[in-house]
């Protein structure tokens, strides 16, 4: 009898970015802020760390549920903070997602959502975007009919593209939740927070996730949260281990949302170099979408991505380079491009002068 279950020795396993240990590197390729969190937070953690740490942490982050809570216009009791959004992620999928329940989400988009449906053993579908990234209904609409759960990352990713919110309205399925995952919401030009919960019919359909890792420029610790009605709230309470973030954690968590103007403030220069690296792309002959996120997807009419990675890499430069096989409208079926997050500006011109010698 195999010790493995057949779900799990079948799939094939998310891959994160590369994370190089040793110094030198001009890091682009997983999207982390490149400017530090406010002083505030390493100012709370110390103070936690100085404190009772024999003693188990808020199993419900209290402290750091009504923070949200009064940030995003909703009671308390309609949040639950998570070991980073995945987590989140994890929780929804084992929350409401039989083994023969439908998993749907967008494709090219994030793929760990096929790998959370993987492990939950449940079924799942991709819903295949044309090439501009935009929706086509007569593709997601049937599939959205028969989901039990639908993730959708709003901005999208690898693309960076952010879409309206009739869009998500038709993408809520009858007998299931639509899951907004807003990891890249606070980069987009015009910010949203959980506002689509308050419209009639659709805030108890709705789940929102967040993460801190990307505008707090927290990934280093784990935290994130989602927002819901509290009948969801309270279903995944069940599921998420007890003690799921740590006293370091929630300490850091609430001085970072106490302190967003220091967020925000980063969020704009990171806005600022986004609009130069896309014009100095599109100067080297890149095509890109007009990204909402702090990352620009790229491409090349004549392809060559993964040999641009390479060599990129070879000076100790790291994008991301991607690959999505079975997208019928793209060349041999196989959609592949550069993701390049926006680093500081002197990380963007080291960038720059690599690809200047290379394209």
């Amino acid at each position: 009898m195999p010790l493995i279950r057949p779900d799990i020795d079948r799939m094939a396993g998310y891959v994160p970015g590369e994370q190089p240990q040793e110094s030198g590197w001009t890091k682009l390729n997983t999207n982390e802020n490149p400017y530090p969190p406010s002083p505030k937070v390493a100012e709370a953690i110390t103070r936690a760390a100085n404190g009772r740490l024999n003693v188990y942490p808020d199993p419900l982050g209290t402290q750091v549920r009504r923070e949200i809570a009064e940030q995003f216009n909703v009671e308390p009791d309609w949040v639950i903070p998570a070991n980073g959004s995945d987590e989140n992620l994890t929780l929804i999928t084992r929350t409401f997602c039989d083994a023969d329940d439908l998993i749907a989400y967008p494709y090219p988009s994030y793929i760990l959502y096929e790998s959370l449906a993987e492990i939950q053993g449940a079924r799942h579908e991709r819903i295949l975007l044309n090439a501009d990234w935009s929706w086509n209904w007569d593709i997601a609409s049937p599939i959205i009919e028969r989901a039990k759960v639908v993730f959708l990352p709003n901005p999208n990713s690898p693309s960076g593209n952010i879409w309206s919110d009739g869009d998500l309205l038709r993408l809520i399925p009858p007998n299931g939740v639509l899951v907004l995952d807003g990891a890249y919401a606070d980069f987009a030009d015009t910010r949203t927070k959980a506002e689509i919960l308050s419209r009639p019919g659709v805030g108890e359909r709705v789940i929102v996730t967040r993460t801190l890792s990307k505008s707090y420029s927290l990934a280093g610790i784990r935290s994130g949260f989602a927002i819901a009605h509290p009948n969801l709230i309270a279903a995944m309470r069940k599921v998420k281990d007890s003690y799921n973030c740590d006293s370091l954690t929630l300490a850091g968590t609430l001085a970072a949302l106490q302190d967003e103007d220091w967020m925000l403030a980063n969020v704009d220069r990171i806005r600022t170099t986004r609009a130069r690296l896309t014009d100095s792309l599109k100067q080297l002959g890149f095509n890109f979408v007009p990204s909402q996120s702090n990352f620009v997807w790229a491409t090349r009419p004549n392809g060559g991505h993964r040999e641009i990675y390479e060599s990129l890499k070879a000076q100790k430069i790291l994008v991301r380079y991607m690959r999505f096989p079975e997208v019928p409208y793209a060349p041999g079926n196989l959609l592949d491009g550069l993701r390049i997050t926006v680093g500081t500006d002197p990380e963007i011109d080291c960038l720059l002068d690599a690809l200047n010698g290379l394209v």
